[in-house]
């Protein structure tokens, strides 16, 4: 059986000044997004759009709000409301981790929607293009809620060979930050990425992701303690899962309109 490593949540300190490995990998996020779009614009039906480098920094700044602010309010709103509401300096610690992806996602996707209409750029190719870019900074953020214990996994049969001892829970538990950097992250990437090296439909690369992080994240649900749990028609269903199942069928309708549109391609504004 695995013990946690418990590593010290700084990674290092300048002065007075903490940096904790959880912010790093944000900054590894952010650094992957430039280093994989700048592969994405060279791609010819990319380059075609008139995707330029220049546009990455622009846009990086835009989801860097988008992931932060949406984040944090998603951590806010949709798990802790009543513990926020009691502490509510806490919502700026950011640094302790605490970040919902779907609140990022709903904030990513406001900011480039401004981001579009600053550059005026259709808002569909921007969600196209930057959708591939997005898993390895998932994967990046699970690593670093492994780094700092949170989101302890479901109780592990002790035979298994990856069941891990997590700090202040009892009995050997699924390393679920791991399980979803593996396949809500890495595994989404590998299918994410070849599938938007060729040309497809409007909209189609992002309702793919939508689709493909929608699922992944609805299975690896069951192997987390969940924040909270309801149940409907009988069976129970995680938080992770309650926002996770608008994301699949939203995506499905958005992938059915892609390809129904004149000639399999989604028409140009």
């Amino acid at each position: 059986m695995l013990v946690h490593p418990q590593p010290d949540p700084i990674a290092f300190a300048i002065g007075p000044v903490q940096i904790h490995w959880y912010g790093l990998m944000y900054v590894v996020a952010f650094a992957l997004f430039l280093i994989l779009g700048r592969v994405r614009i060279r791609q010819p039906h990319i380059a075609a759009q008139g995707w330029k480098a220049e546009d990455l920094d622009d846009m990086l700044f835009y989801g860097m709000l988008g992931v932060v602010l949406g984040g944090r309010l998603g951590e806010v709103l949709f798990y802790q409301p009543l513990y926020f509401l009691q502490h509510p300096l806490e919502i700026f610690m950011v640094w302790r981790g605490g970040m919902s992806f779907h609140g990022g996602f709903l904030g990513v996707l406001i900011a480039m929607a401004l981001w579009a209409r600053k550059s005026k750029r259709n808002l569909l190719d921007v969600y196209d293009f930057i959708a591939p870019m997005v898993p390895l900074g998932y994967a990046a953020g699970r690593l670093g809620n492994f780094i700092n214990a949170e989101l302890p996994g479901r109780l592990a049969d002790p035979s298994l060979p990856w069941a891990m001892l997590w700090p202040g829970v009892e009995g050997p538990r699924h390393p679920s930050p791991l399980y979803q950097m593996l396949l809500d992250g890495i595994v989404v990437f590998l299918i994410l990425w070849p599938y938007a090296r060729k040309q497809r439909p409007r909209l189609a690369v992002g309702a793919m992701f939508t689709l493909l992080y929608g699922c992944a994240r609805f299975i690896t649900e069951y192997f987390r303690v969940p924040d909270w749990e309801t149940t409907v028609f009988g069976m129970p269903i995680t938080s992770g899962q309650v926002l996770s199942l608008p994301m699949i069928v939203g995506a499905l309708v958005m992938l059915a309109w892609a390809y129904r549109q004149p000639n399999g391609r989604a028409a140009h504004a």
